[in-house]
């Protein structure tokens, strides 16, 4: 029986070293369920909720990345359109040869092309201006874009628990609608007939449009901004959330070094002083009864 004991407590010592060393190899005070079954529940939901503020910054990082690339885009599409402006505005004159008419006409058919290479932009390999169809090119040629439906849907990025933010700009919020007299497309096509025509009264009405159309774009590229800059906020409001759960989860899992490292020379030097102990115990033996 006094062996049995004594082996018994030996085990036991044994066991508070074995758990003491382990966490002073992990660094963490729980290491598995029966450690502190209501600190791993605490921790596991730390954990979930960190790896889903870790989805959230990507959506975020993916989010400002596809605005910078359509702000770019607006701003060439901007730098196209005012071009095409002053083209027109030196058409309107009526001073001008057919020859310069002509030149102006090739221009303007150029710019064209420009902005449907705009229009027709990617972004990782996905259409910016199509909504969510990204797969599908919204415009196959000049003569037809004025008048293609392309899809209005938004896309959303989801940026905080139950904060769904569209990012996306439409080709008919950017371009006009398809079909509307104040289609970049349509107001181009419509110069370049004007142009043709030595028509300096349609001239003259393209520069309205032409107007019209860039203070939407404007407006647009403005709102582009402002979504930015709420999504940079949202950015360092979910990294000041990270470093707090992080700090929470470290005080739940993480284990007192200092501690560990002190209770685990005690145990030990209780350990090799069961053993002496135990050693002096169970010192008789048979044949210091028989004698």
């Amino acid at each position: 029986m006094l062996n049995i004991q004594l082996l018994r407590n030996l085990n036991n010592n044994l066991t508070r070293m074995d758990n003491l060393q382990n966490q002073l190899a992990t660094g963490k005070r729980i290491n598995k369920p029966s450690d502190d079954p209501v600190g791993i529940s605490f921790s596991l939901r730390y954990r979930s909720e960190l790896a889903l503020n870790d989805q959230h910054q990507r959506n975020v990082d993916g989010a400002i990345s596809f605005l910078d690339y359509t702000d770019t885009m607006l701003d060439q599409a901007g730098s196209v359109i005012q071009r095409a402006r002053e083209l027109a505005v030196a058409g309107a004159t009526g001073t001008n040869s057919e020859e310069s008419m002509n030149a102006i006409k090739i221009e303007i058919n150029q710019l064209n092309e420009q902005l449907l290479g705009i229009a027709n932009s990617r972004f990782n390999g996905k259409y910016v201006f199509n909504g969510q169809k990204t797969d599908l090119k919204p415009f196959e040629d000049v003569s037809s874009a004025g008048i293609t439906e392309t899809d209005t849907k938004d896309i959303e990025f989801e940026i905080g628990v139950g904060v769904r933010l569209p990012i996306n700009k439409t080709a008919s919020e950017v371009f006009g609608a398809p079909g509307g007299e104040d289609n970049i497309f349509n107001i181009l096509n419509e110069l370049s007939n004007s142009l043709q025509n030595q028509d300096t009264k349609g001239v003259g009405n393209a520069i309205e449009l032409i107007d019209s159309r860039m203070n939407k774009l404007l407006a647009a590229r403005s709102d582009v901004g402002a979504k930015t800059n709420r999504i940079q906020l949202a950015e360092d409001r979910l990294k000041d959330i990270d470093i707090n759960l992080q700090s929470l989860q470290s005080k739940t899992e993480d284990a007192d070094m200092s501690q560990v490292i002190t209770n685990l020379k005690m145990d030990e030097n209780v350990y090799q002083a069961s053993l002496s102990a135990g050693a002096q115990l169970i010192r008789p033996s048979l044949a210091d009864f028989l004698r």
